[in-house]
């Protein structure tokens, strides 16, 4: 099936397959967190910290359940200090499930949406009011 009739992906899905014993006791790197609040009619949820694929879980859920209940969703990613394609993965569904926009990423992962190309896609502002308004 070509990739535009598959529809879009779920921003979380079990596949049904069990942790091996050591991914099961493993822990986010420290540091990572999510906040979250209600500002201008939007939804903020901030990040902070490195996230991977062992760490993406708490952020992924938090932009899960955001952009099912709100309009307007708005990632404050000046925290962010280290990112890789699983956090690209979880913004470019985020933004496909409903409205997202992107605040301040840090060079790290602004250099890494343009490489990507994903820069062309999100929508990134300078500050969460900025956000909010557009």
């Amino acid at each position: 099936m070509p990739w535009d009739e598959a529809g879009v992906p779920a921003l979380t899905r079990d596949t049904g397959v069990k942790p091996l014993p050591e991914q099961a006791t493993a822990y986010p790197p420290e540091g990572a967190a999510v906040s979250q609040y209600a500002w201008r009619g939007a939804w903020v949820v901030v990040a902070r910290g490195a996230y991977d694929m062992d760490s993406i879980t708490p952020l992924a859920d938090a932009l899960d359940a955001a952009v099912r209940k709100h309009p307007k969703v708005i990632l404050d990613a000046s925290g962010i200090t280290f990112a890789d394609s699983t956090l690209l993965n979880l913004l470019i569904l985020t933004h496909r499930a409903g409205t997202l926009r992107v605040v301040a990423p840090a060079p790290q992962l602004q250099r890494l949406c343009e490489i990507t190309g994903v820069d062309s896609i999100l929508q990134t502002r300078d500050s969460v009011d900025d956000a909010a308004a557009s």
